[in-house]
């Protein structure tokens, strides 16, 4: 049938999720159901829909839908389905050296395919994007499916992340003397832990983003795919040497049909250095496979050099991860820690109009002011508001990008400098996808 469909034709409604008997909890379920078709889920059940709802009231999420205004297609999907859906909550974002601030993480994004190119997607992005800086929020973040629609909002990339696949056989040895102990846990443990064990982690991780209540319930086996308890999941903890918990594995095993026979890492926490590879050390161990599989790897592993030999990783899949979007370049700039003094003067361009300007950033002992730059004074870098988000924590070279065109360098050194400055006290790396 002919596309007679303007904008004017739909109807855009944001809302929380409710209670089982609530108001709004027949849409919230109508909108989980939109969410699946755009990113290929299976149906989900009434029982399983009424976890998400209780998971995403925990998280405060507000959840937006696109619902077309008039008529719908004879036998098609009904009109409380949207054609659209968008997702926000709101945690805290390490932007190094344990400084937090509240990031707008934005999720479930689908337009269905039969209403794009309809204006649906940037109303969506602008408006919410618009309403997070005036409720005072710096940044937003997301984590993209696709790597071409983000960047046209102002969005950067922050930080990577790899798969790997680990060879535990005989040439699998560490160079690392244990300093705790691991032990084999009842894998509903990690509902109370695994909390705690996080937050430990995201205090000393730049680029780490405080989980949402899926994690419990994931990492514990409570939940998985089908939204029925996940029986496969194990579970072990590291204690350190006065006895506390300071790391945990939450893993499975691939099953026999699995050539090698392999573990497969559910969620990988460690708080020190030594829980870390001791944990691994665990894995490298368990009987009768010969492989440990992961998929959320940092890409400046700790691994790779604590290994005899090197080579018993495989990496593939090195990819983008978290992507942050600056909001305010004043606010932003000035929240977070510096690893080198002095003076440098960005001019930030955003086609949204939210986070441009010209900025002098002064650093002393660390600590940063920001000011507008007066009236004809140079700046020393310009470069737009993504490749800002994609420098902010310290995961991307501003020389790089300054090579690549994406930065342009007025004074000779200025990249450099920017790179000294923005570095952090370790790799950035983000845990959490949302």
């Amino acid at each position: 049938m002919p596309d007679t469909q303007g904008p004017d034709q739909y109807v855009l409604r944001r809302f929380r999720a409710a209670e089982k008997d609530g108001a709004d909890y027949d849409s919230g379920a109508a909108w989980i159901r939109a969410v699946g078709f755009g990113f290929h889920d299976s149906s989900r059940n009434n029982g399983f829909i009424r976890k998400l709802m209780d998971m995403y009231r925990t998280d405060n999420r507000e959840l937006t839908g696109v619902y077309q205004a008039g008529d719908v297609a004879p036998h098609s999907l009904g009109a409380d389905i949207p054609v659209a859906t968008f997702a926000t909550l709101r945690k805290d974002l390490n932007v190094g050296y344990g400084r937090q601030i509240p990031a707008q993480l934005v999720t479930s994004v689908t337009v269905r395919g039969t209403h794009r190119r309809r204006g649906l997607l940037r109303r969506m992005m602008t408006e919410d994007l618009a309403a997070a800086r005036a409720d005072g929020l710096a940044v937003a973040a997301l984590t993209a499916s696709e790597g071409s629609i983000y960047g046209r909002f102002g969005y950067g990339v922050a930080t990577f992340e790899r798969s790997i696949k680990v060879d535990t056989g005989p040439r699998f040895r560490l160079r690392h003397a244990a300093t705790g102990t691991v032990e084999i846990a009842d894998r509903k443990v990690l509902l109370d832990l695994a909390p705690h064990v996080f937050g430990r982690v995201h205090r000393l991780t730049p680029g780490s983003i405080l989980r949402q209540e899926a994690y419990r319930q994931t990492v514990s086996g409570m939940c998985g795919r089908d939204g029925s308890e996940d029986e496969s999941i194990r579970c072990a903890l590291h204690y350190d040497a006065a006895g506390a918990v300071d790391g945990y594995v939450s893993y499975k095993f691939a099953g026999w049909d699995s050539k090698p026979y392999t573990i497969e890492v559910v969620d990988l926490v460690a708080a020190t250095g030594s829980a870390y590879l001791e944990l691994w050390q665990f894995l490298g161990s368990i009987d009768l496979t010969e492989r440990v599989s992961w998929a959320d790897a940092p890409v400046d592993d700790p691994l790779t050099w604590a290994l005899e030999d090197p080579r018993r990783i495989e990496s593939s899949d090195h990819r983008d991860m978290l992507w942050l979007r600056i909001l305010d370049s004043g606010t932003a700039l000035a929240a977070r820690r510096y690893s080198e003094d002095g003076a440098l003067t960005l001019e930030v361009t955003d086609a949204l109009g939210m986070a441009n300007g010209t900025y002098v950033l002064q650093v002393n002992d660390g600590e940063a002011s920001v000011t507008p730059a007066s009236a004809g004074v140079r700046p020393e870098l310009s470069l737009d508001v993504a490749e800002l988000g994609s420098i902010y924590l310290g995961g991307v070279c501003p020389v790089t990008l300054a090579t690549a065109g994406r930065i342009a360098e007025h004074v000779p050194g200025a990249a450099l400098k920017a790179r000294l400055m923005f570095a952090v006290e370790r790799s950035p790396h983000c845990l959490t996808h949302f």
